[in-house]
């Protein structure tokens, strides 16, 4: 009888001790923190994040700031996410040197993924992003690929407009452009480098400032989102048909602007792909699984002449 006993009671317990075990897997929370939550392009990158947790049985909390420019948001985000002691955190620094340390100190506790955006740190677990070096260099081959069409050759001045200073994606952007400029296009020249403040209406207005100091412009690669929107549309109120524009993202408002010419190309990321990956290797990464230090996450130029194919379509439209 003692035996029995003792077996009921040992069976008991070790249904008790899975009982436990299996809610808490289920619950397991790994926040994703990114740089603006209203962006369309954020929301692509949440909508993927938010695909993962329901696949993985994992709460996955959406975070961040209001704007890209919100620095102090961001890492009040990130300190929150971080006393609540979740799995792991997946995060996309608005600023290179501000993340930096606020980031370095959460890693002594908890994993953490980034994604798109670099920052002054080493303590990242695994980092999910465009390689935006090559992104500005397809960004480059497109400018001179318009140039030519309308032109008939790869001559001309051409100007950049960056978003933020201080944002490591938008700068490797920048480098790319520049370099393969240098190393392919001798013919054009890079007269303008401006930079913004995240807002649409800066990116308007310095678009608008180039073409009146330039009158010869041949072309602006503007390198994120919200310069695209504001550059798109000083050009087509403009009516300068002339003038090459290459943009870094999507929203569908870009994609009409560039059915209609006044894009000649936009440079497309994976953001779906990037929410989605970089919950998956956080969970894998707060089990103790290894992981890829560094994960190319592609890029892809998107003009009127293919913007109908499969593959552009799946990346200007993915489900949100």
């Amino acid at each position: 009888m003692k035996t029995l006993t003792k077996t009921l009671m040992a069976a008991t317990l070790l249904t008790a001790v899975a009982g436990w075990h299996a809610p808490a897997a289920h619950a397991q929370t790994i926040p994703i923190i990114v740089k603006d939550t209203t962006a369309e392009y954020w929301q692509i990158v949440l909508a993927g994040a938010r695909e993962a947790g329901k696949e993985l049985h994992i709460k996955v909390p959406e975070l961040g700031a209001q704007s890209e420019a919100d620095i102090a948001g961001q890492i009040t985000a990130l300190e929150n996410a971080a006393a609540e002691n979740p799995a792991a955190i997946v995060i996309s620094p608005t600023q290179f040197t501000a993340l930096g340390a606020p980031i370095t100190a959460v890693a002594a506790n908890t994993k953490v993924i980034g994604i798109d955006s670099a920052a002054n740190t080493t303590a990242w677990t695994s980092f999910l992003s465009t390689n935006n070096v090559t992104g500005g260099m397809v960004a480059a081959d497109a400018m001179a690929a318009g140039i030519k069409a309308k032109t008939g050759s790869e001559t001309g001045e051409v100007a950049i407009i960056t978003s933020l200073p201080g944002v490591g994606s938008l700068d490797q952007r920048a480098q790319g452009f520049k370099q393969e400029m240098a190393a392919k296009y001798p013919g054009i020249k890079i007269i303008a480098n401006r930079i913004g403040d995240g807002q649409p209406t800066t990116g308007l207005n310095i678009m608008t400032d180039l073409m009146t100091a330039h009158p010869k412009l041949a072309g602006v690669f503007a390198s994120n989102l919200t310069m695209v929107e504001g550059a798109s549309q000083a050009l087509s109120e403009s009516g300068n048909k002339t003038l090459t524009l290459v943009g870094f993202d999507s929203d569908k408002t870009l994609v009409a602007f560039l059915h209609s010419g006044v894009i000649y190309a936009l440079i497309v990321q994976d953001p779906y792909r990037m929410g989605y990956e970089g919950i998956e290797i956080a969970l894998k990464a707060s089990k103790g699984e290894a992981v890829p230090a560094m994960i190319d996450t592609g890029v892809t130029a998107i003009t009127k002449a293919n913007l109908d194919t499969p593959r552009a379509q799946a990346l200007l439209n993915p489900k949100v």
